[in-house]
């Protein structure tokens, strides 16, 4: 009987331990009011679209309870490379753009506009 009686005293002090320690390490819940929606301790630029560099840029805290650091850091690596995609790709489309809003006219005095038109769909 005095087994059984060590024994449960055992498995509620181990209990008690294991409580205390997931107590200390998850905290008591939200002990601190929300953030607010237009404050962030992540600062990006407000004056310019986002680029890679600036994903590239941020270092985010590391705490005990949090991402694993390496999917974080792939996932900035991601968005920094798709960011920089587009800037690319906007590039490319406005350069496109402005070709076609003014195309280069034919340096020869003789060529009419409707010379133009026929040359262009030839």
């Amino acid at each position: 009987m005095l087994a059984f009686a060590v024994f449960v005293l055992a498995v509620l002090l181990v209990g008690g331990v294991l409580f205390l320690v997931a107590s200390l390490l998850l905290g008591r819940g939200e002990t601190r009011p929300p953030a607010d929606a237009g404050r962030s301790p992540v600062e990006l630029p407000a004056d310019r679209p986002v680029t890679g560099g600036d994903v590239r840029a941020q270092r985010i805290t590391v705490t005990a309870r949090g991402y694993r650091m390496v999917e974080v850091d792939w996932l900035l690596d991601q968005l920094a490379r798709a960011l920089d995609e587009r800037d690319t790709e906007i590039g490319a489309l406005r350069s496109e753009l402005e070709a076609r809003a003014y195309p280069e006219r034919p340096t020869d005095p003789g060529v009419q506009p409707a010379d133009e038109e026929v040359a262009r769909d030839a």
